[in-house]
């Protein structure tokens, strides 16, 4: 591009409760890998990260540790800062809502909207979240639990400001319709719609008078800015934002934000708050607000409560901050949650990194020094079987950016390490090893060596922006053809016994057993078998890929919720048992397995026409089959 064209992205500021987990700094790894990546396309990028620091949540966590709360959140925002740039990540500002240009123009923020009529002075009364900082209806809430965490909620009435959201709903779903990129991925958009917007939206409490720790009202002294509120106006107030109109040349540049990265279990606030403020402000919308699915461990979200908890410090000590960041780049999908386990690690670092990778760098370094004293160039001897590695090479970057534009990171790296596969398999179609034999074949040794290094070097260029310090390490031992004299080890493989021994260590199991023989034993579950069927049987079931586009619980049932699933030009109820795993709002979006020409039924009155696909555990919890791969709804199973 002539002119570098700017190129605004944030993530959610991090909630200063504690010290962020592996989930929690997958979101800065995966902001950063887009960010590197934009810069490398030549757009003049901002980063912008940071931590959230007030609430009634903060207020009690400093109290039980006996500190101040803002002595309480200096020492975890700085925790927080610490273990970003432990992950090499170039963000360009580090924002604390405990700045005092923020806390200044959030109480600017607060009083234009109340003076221009869209903050108002009432009574609420609800149940109330506190790890969530939320207020909600007794219809919202599920199994009497807070709709989003799951945990217990407690009745409040309080004195409070509230905003007029119905004010700008017609406005919001009308830029929704027409900018389909707004909210991705799709589902996200679909539970948004239907979950919230659709049925009405009611005005937002956004000040409290129950604690103390938050930005005063300054026009009422007894009031505190509600947290969402404060923390959402983080993205316009860290690049120069004033409400009263002297907003900086850095403002003006960078807004609206390009993308906002988030968690899926924060897209409400950004899609439907966030979007609202602005309008009431007088300001364009971000163009696409992203929210990424959780990476969990083992089999659930990481939660301290629950002891599950992984932290990226911990990870790096073991494997190193790049492959860090290749895991958790590379094993999330999409659309879906991704897991993460020690094995899987070492898995992935033996098999990707030191293998696929590391092996392929010494190789080719090892025999340019062995053959050629370490420098080698193109002597034009060529054969067929070059043009393939050529190909693949020359269409990777293209590959990568298709990927890259639709956000699907994942796929990205796998475009690269599918190049690093090829340039392994070229090493064994022309056996450099068998061409230094002959000398009539040197000028063919050394034009293999110099495709090799050309194409590994095209790779490692590509990778710098998922894994920084490896893409260097590669580049400099490479050197465009005079290599280094001894290849540098990228990756040392890891004996996943070992591994498991020292992490027993640092975190020795409650009980006493073998986490390891455990996790063998309930890897498997043996169920009786049924009568063999024919293929002629088998054939006469119907099974094709169907899209959940709404669900709701089934009203005179403890387990049910009917869902209404597009499955090609036609939509069909399907009644399913699965509401202890599933809620609503999670089930929009799905793709899922459907019997689809299952004898229509009626359970609990519901009408029920097809089957969803579910797997069993020995514990009888259910997980909905869904598709490896995006396929379209109506896709037959066979």
């Amino acid at each position: 591009m002539s002119e570098k064209q700017k190129y605004y992205i944030t993530t959610a500021i991090a909630y200063t409760s504690g010290k962020p987990h592996i989930g929690n700094t997958y979101e800065i790894v995966l902001a950063d890998a887009i960010a590197r990546y934009k810069r490398s396309q030549g757009y003049d990028v901002f980063f912008q990260t940071g931590t959230d620091e007030h609430g009634q949540k903060i207020e009690l966590k400093a109290q039980e540790a006996g500190v101040s709360p803002k002595e309480f959140v200096d020492g975890v925002s700085a925790e927080i800062r610490r273990i970003w740039d432990l992950m090499d990540t170039s963000y360009d500002k580090f924002i604390r809502t405990t700045d005092a240009d923020h806390e200044r123009q959030v109480q600017k923020i607060f009083k234009k909207l109340y003076e221009q009529g869209d903050i108002y002075k009432g009574y609420y009364e609800g149940m109330y979240c506190t790890p969530c900082e939320s207020f909600f209806t007794e219809s919202q809430l599920v199994d009497g639990k807070c709709p989003d965490c799951g945990r217990e909620v407690q009745p409040a009435r309080e004195e409070a400001y509230f905003f007029k959201m119905s004010k700008y709903a017609d406005r919001l779903i009308e830029h929704i319709n027409s900018h389909p990129e707004f909210i991705q991925p799709v589902s996200r958009k679909n539970e948004m719609m239907n979950n919230f917007l659709l049925p009405g939206l009611q005005d937002l409490c956004v000040s409290r008078t129950s604690f103390k720790w938050g930005i005063p009202v300054d026009f009422d002294g007894k009031h505190v800015v509600y947290v969402w509120l404060d923390a959402l106006t983080n993205y316009i107030t860290g690049i120069g934002y004033d409400a009263d109109g002297n907003s900086t040349e850095q403002f003006q540049k960078l807004w609206p934000a390009d993308l906002h990265l988030i968690g899926k279990d924060i897209i409400r606030f950004h899609t439907i708050y966030w979007p609202i403020f602005l309008m009431a402000l007088g300001l364009p919308l971000p163009k696409q607000v992203f929210g990424h699915p959780w990476l969990l461990q083992g089999d659930g979200k990481m939660s301290k409560s629950k002891g599950n908890v992984l932290y990226a410090d911990e990870l790096v000590d073991f494997f190193g901050v790049d492959a860090v960041r290749y895991f958790v780049l590379h094993e999330m999908p999409f659309e879906n949650d991704g897991v993460i386990t020690w094995e899987l690690m070492v898995e992935r670092l033996n098999s990707d990194l030191a293998n696929t990778l590391g092996n392929l760098v010494n190789r080719t370094v090892s025999m340019t020094n062995k053959y050629f004293g370490g420098t080698v160039s193109d002597k034009g001897a060529a054969e067929e079987v070059d043009a393939d590695l050529r190909s693949v090479t020359q269409r990777t970057p293209g590959a990568v950016e298709d990927k890259m534009n639709d956000l699907r990171v994942a796929d990205a790296i796998t475009e690269i390490f599918n190049l690093f596969k090829r340039c392994n398999k070229y090493i064994d179609e022309t056996t450099p090893w068998i061409l230094a034999k002959d000398e009539a074949k040197k000028d063919r040794l050394e034009t293999v060596l110099w495709n090799l290094i050309q194409s590994i070097s095209a790779g490692a260029e590509l990778l710098e922006p998922f894994m920084p310090s490896t893409s260097r390490k590669i580049l400099e031992q490479l050197g465009g053809g005079h290599v280094t004299e001894k290849p540098e080890i990228l990756f040392q493989r890891l004996d996943l016994e070992e591994v498991m021994k020292k992490v027993e260590e640092l975190h020795p199991s409650s009980d006493g057993e073998d986490k390891e023989e455990e996790s063998a034993e309930e890897a498997v579950i043996d169920i009786e078998p049924k009568e063999e069927i024919t293929f002629e049987q088998f054939g006469a079931m119907q099974f094709q890929v169907g899209e959940i586009i709404a669900c709701e619980e089934v009203k005179k049932s403890k387990k049910l919720l009917c869902s209404q699933v597009r499955i090609g030009s036609q939509v069909k109820q399907i009644v399913s048992g699965i509401k202890a795993y599933y809620t609503p709002e999670e089930m929009v979006g799905k793709k899922v397995m459907v019997l689809v020409n299952l004898k229509p039924a009626r359970l609990a009155g519901v009408l029920s026409e097809g089957m969803l696909l579910c797997a069993e555990d020995a514990d009888g919890r259910l997980s909905l089959v869904v598709p490896e791969k995006e396929m379209p709804a109506g896709a037959e199973i066979c």
